[in-house]
């Protein structure tokens, strides 16, 4: 294979960047993962993450993975109600039957914790080199010097890029920069949802809410540890968060704008952001041009969000990477290539096609859930319409 006796650097730790290290190291690839937490303890945020058959399972199964993914996803957490502004639900498969596994349509629901922990322990020791903040990149002899915040240094033949929207490793494969996509999130977490947000609780039975009202939305997710994950989604100009004047770490601040920005939602809602136990962040959403296009590099590239960032809207961010992993690793270890950069070329080339169409997809089921027809829309899709 063309990595025989190379080094190969994946900056950041996130399930394509693990996923990656796990392929390559079935194959015998010498593999380092650099990744900027400070250890594996440390507290993952966000909301639980659906991995789909032909795409994430798919490169869990060639991980060798999928049973030590089948003893820690959460059945019945892909159940979701759709509701209206006033948690009016208008539709609800809480009751259905939960599906078999090998379903086709089947999105079983993982924590990213156990997630995590399940491709870290298939690592072999000392694979992931924790608080490892890269803050440079420079050409080395045939490869690339590697400089940490904490004064580090590593050297290796390959760099991969899996460190996702902000990415540090793209200016090195491509100019092309990520597009607005007139969008922000605010994701919040109440840490214990039973006690902080009983009515919402109570909504959720451990599985999802999708709320649309005035060309706005509120998605809320449950956690297998006892806690709630939900996003806002508005339509603002680019630099709202910046501008707004909101210090998003004071709850107050957070509510008295969701008060006013939510104002014909009712007061049902409220508990998300009053129970002195929350989380805020927020999260301006961008894409990545769908014509992108650049030259293979013969040992730099990208996966994940770092190659193809889009909006959440679709549920495809962590399985594009997952599968990007995938495809990556097949063409690295394909003794058909005769060097590195022709395995990237064919990898880059498949990969941004198929970016490009889910892409697409995603930026306009995002327009058409933040429209005055949303509800509409959303109902339509699970109608089969």
């Amino acid at each position: 294979m063309v990595i025989h006796n190379k080094s190969i650097a994946i900056i950041s730790g996130g399930p394509g960047g693990l996923t990656l290290a796990r392929l390559l190291q079935i194959k015998g690839a010498n593999v380092k993962v650099y990744e900027r937490d400070v250890n594996r303890e440390v507290r993952v945020q966000g909301a639980t993450l659906d991995l789909h058959q032909d795409t994430g399972l798919k490169a869990l199964a060639a991980a060798g993975l999928l049973d030590a993914f089948k003893a820690n996803y959460r059945p019945g957490a892909d159940k979701m109600c759709i509701v209206d502004r006033n948690a009016t639900v208008l539709y609800s498969d809480y009751e259905k039957q939960e599906e078999a596994f090998d379903d086709a349509w089947f999105r079983p629901e993982i924590d990213r914790g156990p997630l995590r922990n399940i491709l870290l322990d298939s690592l072999q020791p000392d694979t992931v080199v924790w608080n490892s903040h890269i803050v440079s990149l420079t050409p080395a002899s045939d490869g690339w010097k590697i400089q940490f915040q904490n004064e580090e240094t590593a050297v290796a033949d390959m760099v991969i890029g899996a460190d996702g929207a902000n990415s540090k490793i793209r200016p090195f494969v491509t100019p092309i920069k990520a597009v607005y996509a007139g969008l922000t999130c605010i994701e919040g977490v109440v840490y214990d949802a039973v006690t902080g947000a009983p009515k919402v609780n109570e909504l959720l039975k451990d599985g999802k809410i999708f709320a649309f009202g005035d060309e706005k939305s509120l998605i809320v997710s449950s956690k297998g540890d006892g806690s709630l994950a939900f996003y806002t989604g508005c339509n603002t100009s680019e630099n709202w968060a910046k501008e707004s004047g909101i210090d998003f770490k004071n709850a107050a601040q957070v509510f008295e704008w969701f008060k006013k920005e939510y104002a014909g939602w009712d007061s049902f809602w409220y508990e998300l952001f009053t129970n002195g136990n929350v989380y805020f962040g927020p999260r301006p959403q961008y894409y990545i041009p769908l014509n992108q296009n650049w030259d293979a590099q013969p040992n730099i590239t990208l996966l994940g969000d770092a190659a193809h960032v889009m909006p959440p809207y679709a549920g495809e961010g962590v399985n594009m990477a997952m599968l990007d992993a995938l495809e990556l690793s097949e063409c690295l270890t394909n003794d058909g290539f005769t060097s590195v950069q022709a395995a990237i070329q064919q990898y880059e080339t498949n990969m941004r096609a198929r970016a490009s169409k889910i892409a697409a997809m995603t930026l306009e089921q995002t327009a058409a859930l933040h429209s005055p027809q949303a509800l509409d829309y959303m109902l339509g899709l699970l109608a089969g319409n």
